[in-house]
């Protein structure tokens, strides 16, 4: 029994001996868990910041307002005589794709339980989304009208639903990995659009029907419809980055879409840098 004691005592000492020749590692403290523990970032709280993007907008245009260029020669000789085909051509735009960079502003809140951050955000993006294109036709009488003369007629029809400002309002879902919170968003979207139709009708006057036509009149009519609200949703994903104190970088997807009298569709890529408070 002795000899049993004396050994545990032996071995508690060169135990004690070799554990004081040992570095002073962190882990060996607890050290390193408090090091990851405080590396944690807080991104509760309300934030703010300021973003530029690019990206793409389609459109479907289902049809054309042909009435608008028979409107406008209404009472005239042209609108008279001409053949009612000349006014009631439709273009048939169908799907348009358009490109442009956006510059815009973020702010929100985040609420975080440990690693995850949920929140709600309001963002909004200026710029030329959407296309306004057209198209041209030009139309001979086939004998001279009652004026005596040869008239050549150019129809130009336009259409557009062109969006300058739009405002998403969504919710956050988020997860803490370091100093990265990436995150994905849903909600609802608000668009500030121009839309409408216009025609353009150009009379040109000839002695005959091989010309040449000197241009006479010009016709003009809208149906624009200016600052309309129109409504949509949107969702992405994104990422924010920590730097130093309550500066963050982020980068960010979004698509959005509208459901007004024409479908449209943007896709944007975002940069930003916004502050947490």
């Amino acid at each position: 029994m002795r000899s049993l004691m004396v050994g545990i005592s032996v071995f508690g000492m060169v135990s004690a001996a070799q554990a004081a020749d040992l570095p002073d590692l962190p882990i060996l403290r607890g050290g390193l868990t408090e090091g990851l523990n405080n590396s944690r970032v807080n991104w509760d709280g309300y934030y703010a910041g300021i973003q530029g993007g690019y990206g793409s907008t389609d459109q479907h245009f289902s049809n054309t307002n042909a009435g608008l260029a028979s409107g406008a020669v209404q009472g005239t000789v042209i609108g008279a005589e001409m053949p009612s085909s000349t006014w009631n051509w439709s273009p048939g735009f169908g799907s348009q794709t358009s490109r442009s960079s956006s510059w815009g502003a973020f702010a929100g809140y985040n609420s975080q339980w440990d690693d995850v951050v949920l929140g709600v955000e309001a963002n909004y993006m200026h710029g030329p989304f959407g296309i306004q294109p057209s198209a041209a036709r030009a139309f001979v009488s086939a004998a001279a009208l009652s004026d005596t003369l040869f008239h050549r007629v150019t129809v130009t029809q336009t259409t557009q639903m062109s969006i300058t400002d739009m405002a998403t309002i969504r919710g956050r879902a988020g997860y803490v990995m370091g100093a990265f919170l990436p995150y994905a968003h849903f909600g609802v979207a608000i668009g500030n659009a121009n839309i409408g139709q216009t025609a353009t009708v150009q009379d040109s006057t000839g002695a005959a029907a091989a010309g040449p036509f000197t241009v006479v009149s010009t016709f003009n009519a809208n149906n624009l419809n200016h600052n309309r609200l129109i409504y949509g949703y949107s969702a992405g994903l994104g990422v924010d980055v920590n730097l130093v104190g309550g500066l963050f970088a982020r980068a960010e997807y979004e698509y959005v879409r509208f459901t007004s009298t024409v479908e449209t569709n943007i896709n944007t890529v975002r940069a930003g840098v916004g502050y947490k408070f």
